[in-house]
């Protein structure tokens, strides 16, 4: 058994946080630091839809009056800059883990922890934390986290494509669980977003799903346009009433799209399909149980990775072509943040205007 025991050591942050939908306040708080843990700058963050609901106000009041005040962002990368960790010196670039299990921050044993952790599900962790979602995000100066929950970025990896690889092992962590079926089935993705965009790009570059296996529904044909490694078809001109052509349906969709998509996919799955879930709403969803009944369909949600799921999908970004692929979600150019005022435009901005790219932040701190 491991028991870590740490003198009291503390680090000051500047903060930018949410203090009610659509403010944010430079604020300064404090961590407390345990020897397991390493003190990170962060450089770059993503905005996800997650951090614009916190911002617009559009989650459930008592969630806002639960979590709020909080810095919010957890997709992003930074640079160690204090730290008792071998494998983690100063300078050295690494992914943030926004998923903190219990025993990383207790410094105990998994088996200690819960029931969740004893079954090697961190990603249910009873005890854990995740980072802008009860606790403060990577909008701050000084991010204290778990010395496992910083990992090293290789060189052939630049900064604008590790940062987006949180938001890749969600979908990675999804597919884990079927992965051996996922090497002979047909797939269909239902989305044509960025959570849709990247559970394709996983499918293709990591589990090597060819073309010929890989079907993507959208809406729009400009979006459609950039899976050139997938089949794509326009949902509102396809037919449905065919059927159990698949075996794995994944839906991207989310918010009032999902009813739509849930029961397409339904339609569309064999007998003894699998129905991933990866669209958030905030609405209850009605969906069609006879079939799911009829049809032995297995359903599971995900929404979260774990450490685990980051270093295979890290691995894979050394390779040009995915870089390639990712690389059509991001801007021209990232946001320069270096003030509260800086990152509150910057919120706005991403909800006012919904694009299909990625938001980047590059944060200053000095």
């Amino acid at each position: 058994m491991i028991q870590h025991v740490s003198s009291k050591k503390s680090v000051m942050s500047r903060a930018y946080r949410l203090v009610k939908p659509y403010e944010v306040v430079d604020t300064v708080i404090e961590h407390e630091l345990a020897d397991w843990m390493v003190v990170v700058e962060p450089l770059m963050g993503s905005i996800c839809h997650a951090d614009m609901r916190y911002y617009s106000g559009n989650r459930r009041p008592e969630a806002l009056q639960k979590k709020l005040p909080m810095a919010l962002i957890h997709e992003g990368i930074g640079t160690v800059v204090q730290t008792e960790t071998a494998h983690l010196p100063v300078g050295q670039r690494v992914v943030i883990v926004p998923n903190i299990p219990g025993s990383l921050i207790q410094g105990i044993e998994p088996e200690e922890c819960c029931p969740a952790c004893r079954n090697k599900e961190e990603n249910y962790c009873y005890h854990g934390q995740f980072l802008g979602s009860g606790v403060d995000g990577i909008a701050q100066s000084r991010l204290v986290i778990p010395a496992g929950c910083a990992i090293p970025v290789p060189d052939e990896v630049p900064n604008e494509i590790a940062v987006l690889l949180e938001l890749c092992t969600v979908s990675y962590q999804a597919l884990a669980h079927v992965a051996e079926q996922l090497q002979h089935s047909k797939i269909v993705v239902f989305g044509d977003g960025p959570v849709g965009y990247l559970a394709a790009a996983i499918l293709h570059h990591v589990f090597h799903v060819s073309k010929d296996r890989l079907l993507v529904f959208g809406v729009v044909p400009d979006k459609l346009a950039q899976f050139d490694f997938a089949t794509c078809e326009l949902v509102q001109e396809y037919d449905f009433t065919e059927g159990n052509t698949h075996d794995i349906a994944l839906d991207c969709t989310g918010g009032r799209f999902s009813e739509n998509a849930i029961n397409q996919a339904i339609d569309i799955l064999r007998p003894g399909g699998h129905l991933i879930l990866m669209g958030v709403t905030e609405e209850r969803v009605p969906i069609n149980t006879r079939d799911v009944l009829e049809k032995g369909i297995t359903m599971r949600g995900s929404s979260r990775s774990s450490r685990s799921d980051f270093y295979p999908v890290l691995s894979a970004m050394k390779d040009p072509s995915f870089q390639r692929t990712l690389g059509k979600l991001l801007p021209e150019q990232s946001t320069n943040i270096a003030s509260a005022e800086d990152f509150d435009k910057a919120m706005e901005n991403a909800v006012s205007h919904l694009t299909w790219q990625k938001t980047i932040l590059h944060f200053h701190w000095s």
